[in-house]
């Protein structure tokens, strides 16, 4: 068998996973490995991303073309102009409150940028930590600069919590008088190439020197261009986060930590809570949480209200960096208190799609849901007990959707030599 293969990598909250698909969009290998220390640590990316393609089939991997990749939206890191990290990145979900005055004066109110919960107040943090000249990119940007050993660009998608303006297609005209204005990407369109993989890494890797480096999207789009939903469908993803996405005819009105990207050339809003799983996973650490969802009865009430953060501060559907979890009082029967987290999770979930019909999306008819969450059948029912809609489950993972944009890119490429070659051999 011939033909081109593209690999997608995903870096998601908690470890990395890739996959390979063919032209079909097959989906030929996936496999994952968690972070060895955390999130915040890029050797981490690294270690993962090495050791997932060194697994990767000999032959599949020596057929590669191109690759992209997707990252949490928001985890940032200071790194030198040679790549190299200065610190560790600060994550998606830490507020920078002391920031929030700065903001103002930098960025539109309301703005994806605006809030304390953004990239910018992390940006702000790590200018006044580390000395200047730095450079500060996004999870995805990093990795995708490591693989190319260039780290110049950054996908438009994944810093517009940094502020760069998707309609304008540039940065707020108040960053051009900034001292750390040289610190920001050079901003290309997800699936545009960026360049071809540095010769040294593809020998270490067992990858083809010729490997097309993608601009990829973060990892809540990718989940979206892996569902492949219908124009009435909304998106959930329940991964460690909990992420509403929903495919718009223009951008939405700003408002409290959300966003809308360009995919595919179509306009998806949504916005990410810091609840999800994560939080599932702090209060049951090491227990089956498939076997206890078992016991809960998904048609009646807990009779409990909890708001299950990770931490303090909350960014959509409400922007709220001090808002504090309520996961106290704790009943005795764990199968109750997983209920009462369940419906906590699934109160936010309603609550964030009112959020976005409110801003001016279509109100979702039906709903795909994506991430491990999806594979829980308790959590399902209860989901539309409170959303009043059916929902329907996707296993295919993200890094499949990152990859389809590499395959597009790839296919698109294609085209324009065909009409190039057409047009050369045309007569005059």
């Amino acid at each position: 068998m011939g033909g081109p293969l593209v690999l997608g990598i995903d870096l998601g909250t908690s470890g990395v996973r890739v996959a390979v698909l063919n032209a079909q969009r097959e989906l030929l290998f996936s496999k994952a490995v968690g972070y060895r220390r955390g999130l915040e640590y890029p050797e981490d990316w690294v270690a993962g991303c090495s050791q997932l393609i060194q697994a990767i089939p000999n032959a599949d991997r020596m057929r590669l073309e191109a690759m992209a990749v997707d990252g949490t939206s928001g985890t940032l890191v200071a790194c030198s102009h040679d790549g190299q990290p200065l610190g560790n990145a600060l994550p998606y979900h830490l507020a920078c409150p002391e920031h929030l005055s700065t903001l103002t004066a930098l960025v539109p109110t309301g703005g994806p940028a605006a809030s304390a919960s953004g990239s910018l107040a992390r940006a702000l943090r790590l200018i006044q930590q580390y000395s200047q000249p730095l450079l500060l990119r996004h999870q995805a940007d990093w990795i995708s600069g490591w693989f190319m050993q260039n780290w110049r660009y950054g996908e438009e998608g994944n810093n517009l919590r940094l502020g760069w303006c998707l309609s304008e297609n540039q940065w707020p005209e108040a960053f051009q008088h900034q001292s750390w204005k040289g610190a920001l990407p050079d901003i290309r369109p997800s699936g545009t190439m960026l360049g071809t993989i540095a010769p040294e890494l593809a020998r270490q890797l067992g990858l083809p020197e010729q490997l097309q480096v993608i601009a990829g999207t973060t990892d809540a789009n990718a989940a979206v261009l892996t569902a492949d939903a219908a124009d009435d469908e909304g998106i959930t993803v329940l991964g460690s986060t909990l992420v509403l996405k929903r495919f718009t005819d223009c951008p939405l009105d700003s408002g409290a930590g959300t966003s809308t990207h360009r995919v595919g050339g179509r306009w998806l809003a949504g916005g990410a809570s810091n609840s999800g799983g994560a939080v599932l996973r702090q209060c049951f650490p090491g227990i089956d949480l498939a076997e206890l969802s078992r016991q809960i009865d998904p048609d009646q009430d807990s009779g409990w209200d909890l708001r299950p953060l990770i931490g303090r501060g909350e960014r959509f559907p409400v922007d709220a960096p001090e808002m504090e979890a309520v996961l106290t009082p704790r009943p005795v029967s764990d199968s109750l208190y997983l209920h009462a987290l369940l419906e906590g999770l699934s109160r936010i979930e309603c609550q964030g799609w009112a959020k976005l019909t409110q801003l001016g999306a279509p109100a979702p008819k039906r709903l795909v849901t994506l991430g491990g969450g999806a594979r829980n059948p308790q959590w399902r029912r209860i989901r539309e007990r409170f959303l009043q809609m059916p929902i329907r489950s996707c296993t295919s993972p993200p890094a499949a959707g990152v990859a389809r944009l590499a395959l597009h890119a790839l296919q698109q490429r294609s085209e324009e030599s065909m009409v190039s070659e057409g047009e050369s051999h045309a007569p005059s």
